[in-house]
């Protein structure tokens, strides 16, 4: 992966602002990804969430705790949807190992560090992913990457 995809991780735009419910997104490869996951924060924050506000203020002045929820069940929905409506698969990272490179596999410090977590219920995987939040939305954390692991991870290989 660029260095580009490599620091891509899942950050809004600051909490209570108008724009508190978009994704920021920079130039390239990871922006495709970010809109998808984006058309998921709106449809969670329009219509699914719990809330008192009309339609459209239910997108602005979203709080960090509501973005933070947002992102969960969108992350979540999309993996779910590509896992056939039966199972998600979370990538997350373990703590460093030592690989050595053999055959035609040179070790690059970050698939090797990769452990799956299958979940056969939605909400699972949504709590999950809010348990682990950080892992997706911090710097440096390889949150896009991690995501499109699960999104491969989720579909099979075999479909």
């Amino acid at each position: 992966f660029s260095c580009e995809w490599a620091a891509a991780h899942f950050r809004f735009r600051p909490p209570r602002s108008d724009l508190a419910y978009a994704l920021e997104a920079g130039k390239g490869g990871t922006r495709a990804i970010l809109v998808a996951v984006q058309a998921h924060i709106i449809t969670y924050l329009l219509f699914t969430r719990e809330t008192e506000c009309t339609h459209l203020e239910r997108l602005c002045r979203v709080g960090r705790w509501e973005q933070g929820q947002a992102l969960a069940a969108a992350l979540a929905e999309t993996l779910w949807a590509a896992g056939g409506g039966s199972r998600a698969i979370v990538c997350l990272i373990t703590t460093p190992v030592t690989v050595m490179s053999h055959g035609g596999y040179r070790a690059n410090s970050f698939t090797e560090r990769i452990r799956l977590f299958e979940f056969s219920e939605k909400a699972a995987a949504q709590g999950f992913i809010s348990d682990h939040l950080n892992c997706f939305k911090g710097e440096g954390s390889h949150g896009v990457i991690l995501f499109l692991y699960s999104l491969l991870f989720s579909r099979t290989l075999k479909r």
